[in-house]
């Protein structure tokens, strides 16, 4: 079946020295029905950033907003005794010990539209990994990414956990690699139940050229200059950003963050317009 990613290069529109894409970056597919739509990414945190933080400090923010948050399918619970890991979810009465557990009804509901290739081939929604204490969760979606983007897996960004378990981050070739859309978590905590929820970010997935992950690229990055090879530029470059607000008594606070905002509001109407977001399931998110 030809990839709805059909174009063998990026295709894009020239507006001024930007080059902005024409087709959507990144797509997500529902496997498992009930699992809720992926949302973007929330500039507050899902609300979690102090008021101050978000009005004044856009890296945050910008941080807390680049991408789209990836939920559970279900709400669940893990326990890890420091050698066995087990489950359960509200529609259980009892723990189970955990090698490889199916979503409700997954294995039917797959094998309902898969063809006769890979009939009986669901992809597990938790697996206990041989390391101790480490789970694979899947989202009960797949992803795909336009040709040469690539896909970051990582913790929601400033949004805090609630402990018990550390997320590890990972970078997919999804333009390539259609699989499911799956994380890993390490439990922290012995013979203390670990509650997921459906309704809080478990992940957060940000599209990335892979341009920027080539060690050509990466290796550019020159030794740093000392301060004794401060150019005359570096120096009224620190006394514009630091010196002079701080001096002034009546310096607006935020300035940075309001600076950056006018930034991204004067935009071209191609961009303003949504066109190059993301193309993601039917179903609005909650």
């Amino acid at each position: 079946m030809k990839s709805r990613f059909s174009s063998p290069s990026l295709k894009t529109d020239r507006v001024g020295p930007a080059e902005i894409a024409t087709e959507p970056v990144l797509r997500f597919y529902r496997a498992f029905e009930a699992a809720r739509a992926p949302q973007r990414a929330d500039r507050s945190a899902a609300g979690t950033l102090p008021t101050r933080a978000f009005r004044y400090c856009d890296a945050a923010t910008t941080a807390a907003g680049f991408g789209w948050y990836v939920f559970a399918p279900i709400q669940f619970s893990l326990l890890w005794d420091g050698d066995d890991v087990f489950w359960t979810y509200p529609a259980l009465d009892a723990w189970l010990k955990l090698e490889t557990a199916q979503l409700p009804d997954m294995r039917q509901r797959f094998d309902e539209f898969a063809p006769h290739s890979v009939k009986g081939c669901a992809p597990p929604f938790l697996s206990a990994l041989v390391e101790p204490g480490v789970v694979q969760i899947w989202t009960g979606l797949f992803a795909r990414t336009m040709p040469g983007w690539s896909l970051n897996i990582r913790p929601p960004a400033n949004l805090p956990q609630p402990g018990g378990f550390v997320l590890y981050e990972g970078i997919v070739e999804t333009d390539r690699w259609f699989g499911p859309l799956f994380t890993n978590v390490r439990m922290t905590r012995t013979d203390v139940p670990v509650r997921f929820s459906a309704d809080m970010p478990l992940i957060q997935v940000q599209p990335l050229p892979r341009t920027i992950l080539a060690d050509s690229t990466q290796n550019a990055v020159p030794a740093p200059i000392d301060i004794e090879d401060f150019t005359d530029t570096d120096w009224s470059d620190y006394r514009r950003t630091i010196v002079v607000p701080n001096d002034d008594p009546n310096r607006i606070q935020g300035n940075y963050a309001a600076t950056s905002r006018r930034n991204r509001r004067a935009v071209c109407p191609f961009v303003a317009s949504g066109a190059g977001a993301i193309a993601g399931p039917a179903r609005t998110p909650a």
